[in-house]
């Protein structure tokens, strides 16, 4: 069972995702391929931040492992010339020594200036590739350097120098190309670091407002966003009026209206008018930098299929390895085969090995659905989580704050008997604006008098009644604003007025009564309104196959009539947290894996307890969200569904990768064994192999929610 997190308080114009202290904005990205594409672990010391290739290991005591870098230069001698220059120059020289071995005289000094020419493009390929390739032969290490330099040394050795010139440079190409698609998937997340602005307007000691770097700006200060900018840092409104388009932290699509007291996000755009804000967070602990961060640190959690990739990996290349050799030495002695042939065939098998497409398709395909989830508001917390979540047959929902508003509201109203309804919302008005009740307070709201000046009558001896209402004089009289229970207590309750709150009750609705020593003068209802989109969400839960179960602790009458409304057919009511926690392990018996979806501290235990706990991000509390695996920023309930489809999309892709890789090996392996493939066949084999399945991983960032 999963523990909650002891996670620090958070700053609260956000939701409470991992916090970093502040720093320049600088993005470290876990790279592509975590391990080797043998299966040896990268080396351990720290890079730096800035550095985009910091993760792939090329500590002076550790083997090169992954090639990802080699066109890139990072580390390795590869000549004077950079990047795609060098290697188009490295592809001339080869094909002029291919040439020479084909078109020129076969004399010693003829075949000299070929083998020079051969070597002069092995040298602008990858000088830096052979000799780590050798370094790790000698620590006994198996690594696609490792493949190369023994496959070219043995080309050479048995005269095939043209051949091993282009397959380095053919390589050294296709691992240039690969570095630029597999930055893609790394480097998605960094795009939204671009999206806060780096300078500030901000009021100074003196009334004036000057332009500042946004790093520089303390706590507290009073920040001006114009229509039209971004904002620079989290805040608070504290002047002015408008909508901020929110969908790069959020993920919401419509822009959100905000006024004073509501929060803003640091890179959300405003597009109305003018905003004045109080800052509560400070660069480096903003909203979008600890999505960042969270997002930089689930990609160091591997998934299950990447763990198992890398696992097959480790002894994958090492039986390759012995399989060569076993070709290149036994079929001469035992089937007559020429050692040449043996050789070359053996030779061919090394450079196929590598499971570079293998290892490399899992991590890519995993920081792809990660960065996807958090495009559109969906903080997932480690791919461990991302591919769990297909496995989910049963949910349970939280009522208030998750699958509804959290938030009473008066759903209608009417007077009763032969009382004014003029009147009887004036000074139902009145007595409900006294109060600060939350029933009270929808009240008063719902009959739009509050901010009309005059419109509400004077209150005289107001007295709030402690579990029952509010009484007090209004004009003369003598009124109480209360519930069923009193207006019962006192005798005014008839057949007919029971049976109209016996329709409402059945709805979940709370009601309160208007009445004066004689009368009821009007009956009010209040609900909390359910969440827009929360009947679609449980839809699209159900037709995934995840059964959708609602757990509360309001009572239960309320429980079944709001999952009635949104289409939950098993509603369970006053449960206290214990409750929750013995629910969430008789689900998980009767139907299987199951994730529990919450916003409050009373959520918390039970979204420990289920194999995946969503926390409702923007109005959750701080634990909920310390605890949750993943965090919904925008409260809509469809993202649920929308993690659901992308978990399963991913894990379909991580296997056709898979199934892609070994399939291209398997195809040339056969190949090689027959005599019908080359060295520089294999080299297009593995590297296009691993160019399909980074592209095949990318998809994900173009993929769209299954409504």
């Amino acid at each position: 069972m999963r523990q909650p997190g002891a996670g620090a308080a958070q700053p609260e114009s956000g939701p409470a995702v991992p916090t970093r202290p502040a720093a320049p904005r600088t993005l470290r990205v876990a790279a592509s391929c975590g391990t080797g594409c043998c299966g040896t672990p990268p080396a351990s010391a720290p890079a730096p931040a800035a550095h985009a290739h910091a993760d792939h290991g090329h500590g002076d005591g550790h083997a090169h492992d992954h090639a990802h870098d080699h066109a890139a230069g990072d580390g390795h001698d590869h000549g004077p010339l950079p990047g795609l220059l060098r290697i188009a120059a490295a592809l001339a020289v080869a094909l002029a020594a291919e040439l020479s071995h084909l078109l020129l005289p076969d004399t010693l000094a003829w075949e000299a200036v070929g083998m020079a020419l051969a070597a002069v493009a092995i040298a602008l390929a990858g000088t830096g590739i052979y000799l780590s390739g050798l370094r790790a032969l000698l620590r006994g290490r198996l690594g696609i350097d490792t493949l190369m330099a023994v496959a070219v040394t043995g080309a050479f050795l048995i005269g095939q120098w043209p051949e091993a010139a282009m397959v380095m440079a053919l390589y050294a190409l296709a691992e240039l190309i690969e570095h630029k698609a597999a930055d893609r998937a790394r480097h998605a997340i960094s795009g939204l670091m671009a999206l806060a602005p780096d300078e500030a307007e901000v009021q100074a000691a003196d009334g004036r407002w000057q332009r500042m770097p946004a790093a520089s700006v303390a706590l507290d200060a009073i920040v001006r966003i114009r229509p039209g900018e971004r904002v620079p840092l989290d805040g608070r409104v504290t002047a002015g009026r408008s909508s901020i388009d929110q969908s790069s932290v959020t993920g919401e699509s419509i822009p959100v209206d905000k006024t004073v007291g509501d929060a803003v996000f640091a890179a959300t755009v405003n597009q109305g008018g003018e905003l004045q804000m109080r800052v509560t967070a400070v660069a480096g602990q903003t909203t979008l930098d600890r999505i960042i961060e969270a997002v930089e640190q689930a990609q160091e959690s591997r998934a299950p299929t990447q763990r198992f990739v890398e696992r097959f990996a480790a002894v994958y290349t090492p039986a390759v390895f012995i399989a060569a050799i076993v070709v290149a030495v036994l079929p001469p002695l035992l089937m007559g085969w020429t050692w040449l042939d043996a050789v070359y065939k053996a030779l061919v098998m090394l450079v196929i090995a590598c499971p570079c497409a293998l290892v490399i398709s899992t991590p890519v395909t995993v920081v792809s659905g990660l960065t996807a989830a958090a495009r559109r508001g969906i903080l997932i917390k480690g791919g461990t989580h991302l591919e769990g979540a297909r496995r989910l047959k049963a949910i349970a929902l939280d009522k208030t704050g998750t699958l509804t508003e959290g938030k009473p509201k008066l759903v209608h109203w009417q007077a009763w008997g032969a009382a004014d309804a003029a009147d009887a919302q004036r000074v139902a008005a009145a007595l409900a604006g006294r109060s600060d009740h939350p029933v009270s307070r929808a009240i008063a709201q719902g009959l739009g008098l509050a901010d009309e000046a005059g419109a509400a009558p004077a209150v005289e001896d107001f007295e709030a009644l402690a579990g029952r209402g509010v009484q007090g004089r209004v004009g003369g009289r003598r009124l109480v604003l209360a519930n069923h229970r009193l207006i019962e207590e006192r005798g005014l309750c008839s057949p007919e007025l029971e049976s109209l709150l016996a329709g409402h009750e059945a709805q979940g609705r709370t009601l309160t009564l208007l009445a004066d020593d004689r009368a009821v003068l009007a009956v009010f209802a209040v609900a909390d309104t359910l969440k827009p989109g929360s009947q679609d969400a449980v839809a699209r839960l159900k037709r995934l196959g995840v059964v959708p179960v609602m757990l509360t602790g309001d009572n239960p009458s309320t429980a079944r009539a709001v999952a009635a409304q949104v289409g939950i057919d098993d509603a369970r009511g006053g449960l206290l947290p214990q409750d929750k926690l013995a629910a969430i392990d008789a689900l998980r018996q009767r139907h299987g894996a199951t994730a529990m979806a919450g916003d409050g501290i009373n959520d918390a235990p039970a979204m420990a307890q289920a194999d995946i706990g969503f926390a409702m991000g923007a109005a959750g509390t701080d634990i909920a969200m310390e605890t949750a695996d993943v965090v919904i920023m925008n409260d809509d309930l469809g993202r649920i569904a929308d993690t659901v489809a992308l978990s399963r999309r991913t894990h379909a892709l991580l296997w056709q990768n898979i199934a892609l890789a070994l399939g291209i090996k398997a195809v040339f392996f056969a190949l090689a064994l027959a005599g019908q493939a080359t060295m520089w066949m294999a080299v297009f084999a593995d590297m296009g192999a691993s160019l399909l399945v980074v592209a095949n991983g990318l998809r994900l960032l173009r993929a769209g929610s299954d409504r």
